[in-house]
């Protein structure tokens, strides 16, 4: 073994985005064990429930087991079918777009603008209309937020209500984020929360559909349950799936909810901490949020320039000298309609996404950061960057 690496291993890993708990998970947890409550039913999930509809000002919230899960659902409840078409965002991860094949229907991807790395609305609105002229309406568009950072909603929402197409906000990464005051999540038909271990709070793993009305998420929850008609037998007239969260998982979701506000308020600090430090050094730039929205920094991201970054730096190159001492950094997302499993399907690209791919990284950002490792993480950057 190389002393390199014997170093690496000595200390301590500082990771992406590692799950931060606050003082009363674990008494709910215990409640649920001593209440004997561990099923996927119970008045920890009921609470969850109520707790993020207060949050968002979502009129319904369905606790699931993951935003994967909360995704495929509101497919499922517009009526996607075999072979119709979905918009969905291509700068993402792939659970936002797995869930249409899923349904065998058809992702249509649609590139990034530069102000928010988000959905370009004017590549949407050419995909909408190159679609219906092909006699293909799309029947969805997924809307992704991405790494926290609100969408242009406004003109968004106002080109899907134009040609009568429902929008999924894919808001997995954007809880206690917000455009014009109003919660990322409850602008279009169907609202994506997730809890993974890695978002702004966990229930370990999770998520949440939010839902415009009562019969909307009466069905999201039978659904979930396997679709169990209500007879006193185990009869079944759908597919159901079992995607309920445990009541188990929900007390910790419960504690989280606690303080999502600090956890907000400590992310956005942290990105202000890293856009201070770095903002006059060459070839380096920093998404920010544009007026009227607010980003929970869910991730603080860079892009950097080797044309013009100190010595050309790279960000592959930033990334393995983060990694050689134990530090988790990770490039921006890689497009959809770069991926193999996905290179078959029509998009509408501008070359922005890749571009972003190419430069983008994301630093660390968790909220229980001890500062000596930012002080680890800043020594390497200052090395490499000013």
């Amino acid at each position: 073994m190389s002393d390199k690496n014997s170093a690496s291993e000595n200390l301590s890993k500082v990771w992406l985005s590692s799950p931060h708990m606050g003082k009363m998970e674990q008494k709910f947890v215990r409640e649920a064990f001593e209440t004997n409550w561990i099923a996927p039913l119970g008045p920890f999930v009921n609470r969850f429930e109520e707790d993020l509809q207060e949050y968002t000002g979502s009129p319904h919230a369905v606790a699931l087991s993951s935003g994967t899960a909360a995704l495929h659902l509101a497919l499922i409840l517009l009526g996607v079918d075999i072979g119709d078409e979905v918009i969905c965002s291509s700068f993402t991860f792939s659970a936002s777009c797995n869930p249409i094949v899923y349904q065998k229907a058809i992702p249509v991807f649609v590139d990034s603008e530069s102000r928010t790395w988000n959905m370009s609305p004017l590549l949407l609105e050419k995909a909408i209309r190159d679609r219906i002229s092909a006699g293909k309406k799309p029947k969805a568009i997924v809307l992704v937020h991405l790494y926290g950072m609100p969408a242009q909603m406004d003109k968004i929402m106002a080109i899907a209500d134009q040609y009568e197409i429902p929008v999924i906000e894919d808001a997995a990464e954007a809880l206690g984020s917000s455009f014009g005051g109003k919660a990322l999540g409850t602008f279009g038909r169907y609202g994506i929360l997730s809890f993974n271990g890695n978002k702004i709070i966990t229930t370990s793993g999770g998520g949440a559909l939010l839902c415009p009305d009562e019969l909307s998420a009466q069905k999201a929850r039978f659904l979930a349950t396997q679709a169990r008609d209500p007879a006193p037998h185990y009869q079944h007239s759908e597919i159901g799936y079992n995607y309920r969260l445990s009541n188990v998982c929900a007390a910790i979701g419960c504690g989280q909810m606690m303080v999502l506000p600090k956890r907000v308020q400590k992310r956005r600090a942290i990105f202000r901490y890293y856009k201070k430090r770095y903002r006059n050094a060459p070839g380096v730039k920093f998404l920010t949020e544009p007026a009227g929205s607010v980003c929970n920094q869910w991730l603080t991201t860079i892009l950097i320039d080797p044309s013009k970054s100190k010595n050309g730096i790279d960000r592959e190159q930033l990334r393995l000298a983060l990694d050689a001492v134990n530090i988790e950094a990770r490039p921006l997302w890689k497009p959809m309609h770069l991926q193999p499993i996905f290179q078959q399907y029509p998009a509408y690209t501008n070359g922005i996404s890749e571009h972003l791919f190419e430069q983008g990284l994301c630093l660390p950002s968790g909220s229980n950061m001890h500062p000596n490792d930012m002080e680890r993480i800043t020594t390497i950057l200052d090395g490499l960057l000013l």
